[in-house]
């Protein structure tokens, strides 16, 4: 018995270490793919909008660096790190050298709960805290806006550090309202009343136990794990798009990049900064912008999954499950990617708002529409709870009733710029009808028209 013992210990701290240094391994490969999608998004996003942009504006963009103007970014990178790292004389020295790192690295500490695969993620509970991690991580690069801002003792600077306070600070509010709508739709599906907070959990909620042809090989390939008729967006359409207006404004792009507003404030909080710390802010923003499109990916898109990513991975085969786990990344790096091509083409399309427009826009519509629709899912919920019905009437119900909250919502939009746009042209208006209704004098015979109003003029004037 004693040696049964001695073998069954042995047996398991054996098991115990191979768990252990697998963990180790996964949390490894996990970070450096954090790492490395972000770093290179950057590059290939920058150059993504630059071709994209030419093309909606009927340009060809760059052409000359590589071929089709492919090492344009990469030149740009090596650009930036041989750029001399200029220091304003009367800056605050550390906040201003410190602003840059502030600013990113809670970019990339957001991915610690973004899973690009069903292996590529960090192991443990880490993924469990979800959507409140990136909820807090979101809401703390703008201190890093504000640090440099404050730092760099330029009135441009400063202003634009916080026209970013505001602006992220307003926004976070909707964006965290419109995410509480899914947390809802999860509690109701889980048929416990408890809903979920991690990502991957709410991604296995938009997953359907049924599809056609349940049972037969093909089907179960393509459809298994991967039903898009169950995605979220299809349930909560007006959700997404205020967490995407939401996201624009998080990360400062156009019509809502007042904090750095060529036309009124050189740069904004990065008048000051050259070289890697300016870029280090670009490399920030752009990840910002992969971290917003990662979000709307798990949270309405259904995430990496994909045809061939659950069937592959479930075989046990280490081979087919790393063409499993390939495939999930190719999946969700192409959803993030083409949410990102929203950005720019958000960025052609529309011009830059008024401060009032930013502020009524956040204040006055977004946080009133999201805790309508909060309000609205919870007594849809109530009323088909009390009748009985099953989960997915209670979904069909909501999608067609958020259908057309997003109809009115566009509608009242439309409405409200116009009103905005009219309010702030009425006084050039009312003056151009004064210079209107002002008559024009007659000239004389034989005498030119200016000659005759500048006469006019001389004569009232004494």
């Amino acid at each position: 018995m004693y040696l049964a013992s001695i073998v069954v210990k042995s047996a398991a701290t054996v098991q115990f270490d191979a768990n252990f240094w697998l963990q180790i391994l996964q949390f490894v490969v996990a970070l450096l793919s954090f790492f490395g999608f972000v770093l290179t998004s950057a590059v290939i996003l920058i150059l993504v909008e630059r071709k994209v942009m030419a093309w909606m504006q009927d340009r060809v963009g760059p052409i000359y660096t590589g071929p089709w103007g492919l090492l344009q970014t990469v030149a740009d990178v090596g650009k930036l790190l041989l750029k001399e790292d200029i220091h304003a004389g009367l800056a605050d020295k550390t906040l201003f050298i410190l602003a840059p790192s502030v600013f990113l690295a809670p970019v990339i500490a957001a991915f610690a709960v973004i899973p690009l695969s069903p292996y590529v993620s960090l192991p443990g509970t880490a993924l469990a805290t979800g959507i409140v991690y990136y909820v807090a991580m979101s809401s703390i690069d703008v201190v890093g806006a504000v640090m440099a801002g404050w730092s760099s003792n330029n009135k441009y600077s400063l202003i634009g550090g916080l026209r970013a306070a505001a602006q992220m600070i307003s926004y976070e509010l909707p964006l965290v309202l419109s995410l509480v709508s899914i947390v809802m739709l999860t509690s109701v599906l889980s048929n416990t009343g408890l809903g979920t907070i991690s990502i991957r959990d709410i991604q296995n909620y938009q997953s359907a136990s049924l599809w056609p042809g349940k049972g037969i090989g093909f089907f179960n390939f393509v459809f298994q794990g991967f039903t898009p008729w169950a995605w979220f967006f299809l349930v909560q359409p007006l959700m997404i798009l205020i967490y995407y207006i939401c996201g624009l404004a998080e990360t400062n792009r156009p019509p809502f990049d007042l904090p750095e507003a060529e036309s009124e404030l050189v740069a904004g909080y990065l008048t000051e900064y050259s070289g890697l710390r300016w870029g280090m802010f670009y490399l920030g923003e752009y990840g910002n912008m992969t971290i917003v499109s990662a979000i709307a990916s798990y949270l309405f898109l259904g995430g990496f999954s994909g045809p061939g990513v659950t069937f592959l991975t479930g075989l046990g085969n280490f081979g087919w499950g790393l063409l499993g786990n390939l495939l999930a990344i190719a999946y969700f790096i192409i959803k993030v990617y083409l949410l990102c091509v929203v950005f720019i083409w958000v960025r052609s399309t529309l011009p830059r708002l008024r401060a009032d427009q930013l502020m009524q826009f956040a204040w006055l519509i977004l946080i009133p529409t999201t805790l309508l629709n909060i309000i609205i899912t919870a007594l849809i919920f109530l009323v088909m709870n009390s009748l009985g019905s099953p989960n997915w009437l209670f979904q069909v119900v909501l999608g067609v009733v958020n259908w057309a909250m997003l109809a009115v919502f566009i509608r009242v939009v439309s409405r409200a710029t116009v009103a905005t746009t009219r309010r702030a042209q009425a006084p050039a208006i009312r003056a151009r009808r004064r210079a209107q209704a002002i008559p024009t004098p007659t000239p004389a015979a034989g005498q030119l028209p200016e000659h005759a109003s500048a006469s006019t003029a001389g004569s009232t004037q004494q």
